[in-house]
């Protein structure tokens, strides 16, 4: 067992197997049966590029043939950093086949976030484009490590220079090792088979485990709450490794499935709907703010969405206006709001709620094992209707974070229930309405950014006496950050400014604040602590007054 993971408690595990959620096979197992089975259906479209099950297979198998004789091991961890390409897919499976734990980065992911991953898994190999816009990812690869001794190999998705290893090449060139060679690969699917990122609210991320066991009843369960079935087409345009487009079903669900995956590196309206239309695409996977971008825009009237059967919106809360909207112009599909965490526990909101629930609530968990509790701050249940904090566990929710006992500690409760930070109240339907969060995030668009972490770098410039940041309102985005600042006497500073100095300390874009407010001392809170309650009140009330002149 990999040090530092935490298990399923054996009585748990043996309740999961009896009710046929788990099946005790390894991801690569379970993949072998759909590959075979659906070996000449097409599971994979990358622009020109389409790719059959058992293509899929076929090339997973060199790829993981020729990692294994560069001396890749089961549970050796594995940091891809790739955009929505086919490449990753294979990647997948290949490092699924050789028992190794891909680790969920992104390709915004700059110096800061790699070296991290890096240091806390203890990466052994790290799988990264060539190049992404106009950044260069093969110098800062090279600097994690000779920072990291662990970091072994380097992959890159593109030309090849010192130290690297095509992956291209890596796919297509005959292995030195026989096919037999991954059977006597031993993979226990207790073992995690991937490491989600947390938000990070302490300013360090968190390695989320998923096992084999539980990762595979994740995308099975979730497909068939989705709808998806053989004649299912998934345009993915959301970030390939976050656990939504990847397993909620995602890409793991929808090839259960024998369905077909089409994969995009963007989220530019026409785009998108030229590929409904050219594809017949009948499900597609948004956060609120790319579903606002869509219906907004003047050329989706062009083009035949009639496609579409499902709208699957994760990541923050959907206003019931945009539902209605989306309702209009997506004429046959149904707007399924959910509810997720990478930790584990689903919700969604299904076909049959009313009307009302429909577009009031997240829904409601996938699994009767789901045990669910909404409590206060001293661990006791909320009365009925009231809002508490979200705590759950289950068949596919993990017991512990990777390598932090004392983190655990605080986060899981004495008999195994996970703290998720998250403030719910129970609709009278059985159906959840999130209320918001006691975690210190900010969620741009889907994407959960740790106040803290940004907060400790700014610190760092000279001008700054003190810090924090906090969500502010965003008609698009939901939220977006806004840094009140404390300066040091007689210095000025700008958000360019600002913006400026976190670019060099290498973090993500996305993390960037996008409003700055000076201000001569913070409000208080009656514990002593900096209120960012009253700060986010205070600025969202400010963007009110100024919406409301406008």
């Amino acid at each position: 067992m990999l040090e530092g993971f935490v298990p399923f408690p054996e009585e748990f595990a043996r309740r999961y197997r009896e009710r046929g959620y788990w099946q005790d096979r390894s991801l690569a197992q379970e993949f072998d049966a759909v590959f075979e089975k659906f070996a000449t259906r097409t599971a994979l479209i990358d622009g020109d590029r389409e790719y059959a099950y058992a293509d899929v297979d076929r090339q997973s198998d060199n790829l993981a043939l020729n990692l294994l004789a560069l001396g890749l091991k089961p549970l050796d961890r594995v940091l891809p950093v790739l955009p929505n390409v086919a490449e990753f897919v294979i990647l997948y499976f290949a490092l699924q086949k050789l028992g190794c734990i891909p680790i969920a980065a992104l390709v915004t992911h700059r110096y800061a976030e790699l070296s991290q991953f890096t240091k806390l898994s203890q990466a052994h190999c790290c799988v990264y484009p060539e190049q992404s816009g106009d950044f260069r990812f093969g110098p800062i690869v090279q600097r994690v490590q000779a920072e990291n001794p662990c970091l072994q190999l380097r992959l890159v998705l593109g030309q090849a220079g010192p130290g690297e290893h095509s992956l291209r090449e890596l796919i297509e060139a005959k292995p030195v090792l026989t096919a037999a060679a991954l059977h006597e690969v031993p993979i226990d699917p207790m073992d995690p088979c991937i490491f989600q990122l947390s938000g990070g609210t302490t300013g360090i991320p968190k390695l989320i485990p998923r096992t084999n066991n539980d990762y595979a009843y994740n995308s099975k369960v979730a497909a068939e709450v989705t709808g998806v079935d053989g004649d299912s087409v998934l345009l993915l345009v959301l970030p390939i490794a976050h656990n939504l487009p990847l397993a909620c079903p995602g890409i793991q669900g929808f090839m259960f499935k024998g369905a077909k995956v089409v994969l995009h590196s963007n989220t530019r309206p026409a785009e998108m709907f030229a590929l409904i239309q050219k594809h017949r695409v009948t499900h597609i996977k948004v956060v609120p703010a790319l579903l606002i971008r869509l219906i907004n825009d003047p050329t989706i009237a062009n083009f035949d969405l009639s496609s579409v059967r499902q709208i699957q919106s994760g990541g923050q809360r959907m206003q019931p206006e945009v539902r209605l909207r989306t309702r209009e112009l997506f004429r046959n599909a149904f707007v399924q709001e959910n509810f997720g965490m990478s930790e584990g526990l689903i919700m969604f909101v299904r076909p049959d709620d009313p009307e009302e629930v429909q577009l009031e609530t997240c829904g409601r968990p996938v699994c009767a094992d789901d045990e669910v509790k909404l409590i206060d701050d001293d661990g006791r249940e909320v009365a009925p209707g009231e809002t508490g904090e979200l705590a759950c566990r289950g068949p596919y929710t993990l017991r512990g974070y990777y390598g932090v006992p004392e983190y655990n500690a605080r986060q899981f409760t004495p008999d195994g229930f996970y703290r998720s930070g998250d403030l719910m109240r129970q609709h009278p339907s059985g159906n959840y309405i999130v209320e918001g969060r006691k975690k210190d995030l900010i969620n741009r668009g889907g994407e959960k950014i740790s106040a803290e972490e940004v907060e400790n770098l700014i610190l760092m410039h000279t001008a700054v006496v003190n810090v924090a940041c906090v969500p502010m309102p965003d008609p698009a985005m939901g939220e977006k950050m806004c840094a009140f600042v404390i300066l040091k006497p007689g210095r000025t500073l700008t958000l360019a400014e600002l913006v400026a100095f976190l670019q060099t300390q290498e973090i993500a874009r996305f993390k960037m604040p996008e409003r700055l407010e000076i201000v001569n001392d913070f409000p208080i809170s009656t514990f002593g602590k900096v209120s960012k309650k009253a700060l986010g009140e205070a600025i969202a009330a400010k963007l009110a007054a100024a919406a409301q002149r406008a």
